[in-house]
């Protein structure tokens, strides 16, 4: 994600910010530090002195790509939860219950797959076709690092999961598995904190359509997350 933190404010329309800025990049790893997007319920303002009523309110987060869940004991379980399958996510112990209750979406400007062709794995860049942001389905945790004391700033560390799919028929050629994509007319209902039902999320997965995405072929420059640049998203040169 190259976007700055004022163009993510706008494009989803959050209210707050947290956490740390993160610099633009063109090619992010897992375990990285990436912005997301969530909405909790937090109590709304009250000058009447009533117990306040709970609203919704969406905000701007920095978080580390690799779920790590609450009763983890290590965070390097993360490394091995950078996705959940569309599938499964209901059933799994890391997920399900981040799967009903803490959802979350993944701004992006595109992402890599490696199409095979014969020996050969071709790095491929996909975008939206109107170069606005996606919005990847994430799932998020909040995982109390036992090294710390309570009052620790840095006690709780917010970490994020993508969730993938079998990729559609236009795409299925290039890899069979690609990210979620949640489309802005359902970016709301992904985020709502009141859809707690176990049924009602899995209604709402199967709903989400096929996304359309434009493919390049890029350098093999973005094999190795050390190169880093808006060049790695150009057009390949062509071969020789």
């Amino acid at each position: 994600m190259a976007k700055a933190t004022a163009d993510l404010v706008a494009a989803f329309a959050t209210e707050q910010t947290m956490g740390t800025e993160v610099p633009p990049s063109w090619n992010v790893a897992p375990t990285d530090d990436v912005r997301i997007v969530t909405e909790r319920l937090q109590p709304a303002d009250d000058d009447a002195g009533q117990v306040p009523e709970r609203v919704p309110v969406r905000r701007l987060a920095t978080a580390k790509w690799g779920l790590i869940p609450s009763w983890a004991k290590d965070r390097k379980i993360g490394a091995r939860m950078i996705n959940a399958r569309r599938e499964t996510v209901l059933e799994k112990p890391a997920f399900r219950k981040a799967a009903v209750k803490r959802r979350a979406l993944v701004p992006a400007d595109g992402y890599y797959e490696w199409e095979k062709d014969g020996g050969r794995k071709i790095p491929t860049y996909l975008s939206s076709p109107s170069e606005d942001p996606l919005a990847f389905a994430g799932l998020y945790e909040f995982w109390p690092d036992p090294a710390l004391p309570e009052d620790h700033e840095h006690k709780w560390l917010l970490s994020f999961t993508i969730i993938t799919t079998a990729a559609t028929d236009a795409l299925g050629h290039i890899h069979d598995r690609s990210p979620l994509i949640i489309p802005p007319d359902l970016w709301g209902d992904w985020l709502d904190p009141g859809l707690s039902d176990r049924g009602d999320v899995a209604g709402l997965l199967e709903s989400i359509p096929e996304p359309e995405l434009t493919p390049r072929t890029v350098s093999d420059r973005v094999n190795s997350v050390r190169n880093n640049g808006p060049d790695l998203i150009e057009p390949a040169a062509p071969v020789a």
